[in-house]
């Protein structure tokens, strides 16, 4: 093992040696090219936000343009060197080593210069914005610029410090889903690097075939190195409104009125309140009092509540009164009598409502934890079902988190990408965002395996015909287990992977192919 292992960084090295000798001079120095390390990995390539598997590449490349990433997919197609894979790590904030390279080389995408241009088209009513964005640029980055100008994209995360290249090549959603689509859903246009190391512009009407593969492709037939974004007029504040529940169905069937009426209602999410931590931790941009006082039961007979925050966006205009349109709708709700509370913010301030909740949990040591995430995409027929297995399998007297439950309409979506979702029209997101601290009482030694295997135990029922659910952000660990989450989709999907990247270099992290020759 120990040998097999050595000959495999030995195998890398070479391969490396030989592009620094190569006429193309793939690498200039060491310097130029950042910590490139041939035999020992740098602690960030084998890290990432999931914290529980620590997969270490041989080299770390830290590219200073998209020629440099090609060459080096170029040279691996054409060489004899035909086991070294290659992983593309953004913001890093995969769960399960999706960005990690085992014995490969993974190349961190922030090292590339970061480009943000914003343009305008047409006149009038016909005129629309977008922005062309490097790759590895952070959402936050691309906010910040498109809001001097008034304008922002559609869709977004809820975490807006990751990666464009890294959201988009999963999916990308939040509580503007419903309304707008995934950011798959809102991209004009592509620069993408294939495992063969060709640089494409792609598009839906030029190269539609790589362009819809990349988009929700897990990283499986190209790099993202740029994208063209769709922006829209950007709101100067929201009215975000958050109101609780008792009842499950009610909460679901208010959620379900909400995303009927996407001319007045612009996000909306909801979660599951199983315990105080779980109810401050998520509203630390609301009152610190909110004059709710749940009774969560006692061991053994716990209480759930439910919560739907929804928002309304603020443009200022004369013509349009916000807070008549949030009486309006939540006037059609059936919250808990008196269990209503409205905040007005800045868009900018909304929109990063996460980084809060994130140095807020840095300063108490839960950030730079492990954390044993489960994200599905549920179908609206087996929802009920999906909760109650879920509750059956977590204890809200040690949960530390928060579990997200909202809907998206599933027209929204191109099904010409590689992302996959439920055969229902309405499909619900539910994520269990849980933090696992090793070194606390409550989840110490062996505690983060058991986690991920309930998790585990509650994905593979929920995907049976019974419920048929999907993962989103997806971790399976057998072929057979692939086959099922892309289903119908499979073949088209390992078609793409034949024609981007016929020797399986690129996404090594995932799983889904063997290092060989493909065989459809």
């Amino acid at each position: 093992m120990e040998f097999a292992l050595f000959c495999t960084r030995v195998n890398v090295l070479i391969v490396l040696l030989l592009a620094l000798c190569s006429p193309c001079q793939f690498i200039q120095s060491p310097i130029d090219f950042g910590p490139l390390d041939l035999l020992q990995t740098t602690n960030t390539a084998s890290l990432d936000f999931g914290r529980i598997h620590f997969n270490s590449p041989s080299a770390v490349l830290r590219p200073q343009s998209p020629k440099d990433i090609s060459v080096l997919l170029r040279f691996l197609s054409a060489s004899s060197y035909r086991k070294v894979t290659v992983a593309a790590k953004g913001a890093g904030h995969s769960i399960h080593g999706q960005a990690q390279a085992l014995d490969g080389i993974v190349i961190e995408m922030d090292s590339l210069p970061s480009s943000i241009e914003i343009y305008r088209e047409g006149q009038g009513e016909a005129a629309f914005f977008y922005a062309d964005v490097s790759g590895g640029a952070l959402w936050i980055e691309l906010l910040e610029e498109s809001l001097k100008l008034g304008v922002a994209p559609r869709s977004w995360t809820d975490y807006l410090y990751l990666s464009i290249g890294g959201t988009l090549s999963n999916g990308g959603i939040s509580g503007q889903t419903f309304k707008y689509g995934p950011q798959i859903s809102n991209v004009l246009q592509l620069d993408v690097i294939t495992g063969k190391g060709e640089l494409v512009t792609c598009s839906p009407t030029k190269g539609s075939e790589l362009f819809y593969a990349v988009l929700g492709g897990l990283g499986q037939f190209g790099i993202i190195t740029r994208a063209r974004i769709l922006l829209q007029a950007a709101p100067r504040k929201v009215r975000w409104v958050r109101a609780f529940y008792d009842d499950f169905h009610t909460f679901t069937k208010d959620q379900e009125l909400l995303i009927s009426m996407p001319e007045l209602v612009d996000y909306l999410e909801g979660f599951i309140v199983l315990n105080e931590q779980s109810l401050h931790s998520s509203s630390i941009a609301f009152p610190a009092q909110m004059d709710l006082l749940p009774d969560f039961g006692t061991n053994g007979n716990s209480k759930v509540y439910y919560c739907i925050e929804f928002a309304i966006h603020d443009y200022l205009s004369k013509d349009t009164n916000v807070q008549q349109v949030v009486e309006n709708v939540t006037r059609k709700m059936s919250y808990m009598p008196s269990y209503i509370h409205i905040v007005e913010v800045s868009y900018f301030d909304f929109l990063n409502r996460v980084r809060m909740e994130e140095l807020s949990l840095r300063r108490i040591d839960l950030w730079d934890v492990p954390h044993p995430w489960l994200n599905m995409f549920v179908p609206k027929s087996g929802i009920e079902e999906f909760k109650d297995l879920l509750m059956a399998n977590i204890s809200p007297d040690d949960f530390e988190g928060l579990i997200l439950i909202y809907p998206l309409l599933s027209d929204k979506w191109d099904t010409n990408t590689s992302a996959v979702l439920p055969a229902d029209q309405v499909v619900y997101v539910v994520g269990v965002l849980r933090s696992a601290k090793p070194s606390a009482p409550a989840c110490s030694g062996a505690c983060v395996s058991d986690i991920v295997r309930r998790h585990r135990h509650v994905a593979e029922a929920a995907v049976g015909p019974r419920i048929g659910a999907k993962q989103y952000l997806p971790h399976h660990s057998s072929p057979a287990q692939w086959r099922g989450h892309f289903g119908r989709n499979w073949i088209r999907f390992a078609t793409r992977k034949a024609q981007f990247d016929p020797l399986c270099i690129l996404g090594p992290g995932q799983g889904i192919f063997q290092k060989t020759p493909l065989n459809l």
